[in-house]
């Protein structure tokens, strides 16, 4: 499987934080389930028209070939044929309305085609991907567009989260579970309402799912480099209060236990794991 990913140059940087591209010619049948990150992406098929929206106990159903995937608070399962040919980018935390000039919180736990945002040059971006000749020429390409997109937005329109935003972000991102909202929100001299009604404006969940998706991404990533202590003493250092609460919350967003997760077979991410047929 090819797989690129490279970070965007200015000003895109400011609200992208990566464009990446996969492609798999021949790809094996069967399912992955995909664990919830909180992030915002675009993401556009390359090679057969359609993505496949895989709801469990309920038949496959097609879905727009250039989608907007909101961030998630659930894991979701798609076809290891969607990776045959895509292209797509994660958004920072409040990057989305940067570029895409509305709240996050509409696209939460949605996929919303590319088209009902950007209209015709949906369509127009993704033929020419598809007719240029490999993965870097298309990631050029994509950049490109997203540059002119960026540039159209109006000059009123920051580049940056809302400065309240910016600072919980940033307090969360280095401690998610030692510290509550409230006290983000009276450090940031905003009301605890406020401050969360902005946020999920902007980063599409409000700022306690966020951190405790944060807190989850901690331990599946430790978890996928294989680390070699007692799940009790991950719990700890994941900031979950104990290991009967680090199962509850894994099984929470994932939908599978921690064994299960542990026994997977392994992707190219932490957060792909192989459904068992």
């Amino acid at each position: 499987m090819l797989y690129l990913q490279r970070k965007p140059a200015p000003p895109l940087d400011g609200s992208v934080q990566a464009l990446w591209y996969a492609g798999t010619p021949a790809p094996v049948p069967g399912r992955q389930r995909i664990l919830p990150t909180s992030s915002t992406q675009i993401i556009v098929d390359l090679s057969r028209g359609y993505l496949l929206n895989c709801p469990e106990s309920q038949p496959v159903r097609t879905a727009p070939a250039a989608q907007i995937v909101g961030a998630r608070s659930t894991y979701e399962i798609i076809e290891n044929s969607d990776l045959a040919c895509i292209i797509g980018l994660v958004f920072k935390p409040g990057g989305f309305a940067a570029l895409l000039g509305a709240p996050a919180d509409l696209f939460a736990n949605r996929f919303i085609s590319l088209e009902d945002v950007w209209g015709a040059e949906a369509a127009s971006l993704r033929n020419q991907l598809i007719e240029l000749p490999g993965a870097n020429a298309r990631l050029a390409c994509f950049e490109a567009f997203l540059n002119r997109k960026l540039a159209e937005r109006p000059a009123r329109c920051f580049l940056d989260p809302h400065p309240a935003v910016g600072f919980a972000l940033d307090r969360f991102h280095r401690c998610p579970s030692a510290i509550s909202v409230a006290e983000v929100a009276r450090s940031a001299g905003w009301s605890e309402r406020r401050l969360c009604q902005l946020f999920r404006e902007q980063v599409g969940l409000t700022p306690k799912v966020w951190c405790r998706i944060q807190r989850f991404q901690r331990a599946v990533h430790q978890l996928y480099a294989g680390a070699q202590i007692p799940w009790s003493e991950l719990a700890l250092d994941c900031g979950y209060y104990d290991q009967s609460h680090f199962a509850n919350e894994f099984r929470a967003f994932s939908g599978i236990d921690i064994t299960t997760y542990s026994a997977a077979g392994r992707t190219m991410w932490a957060n792909h794991v192989l459904e068992r047929g």
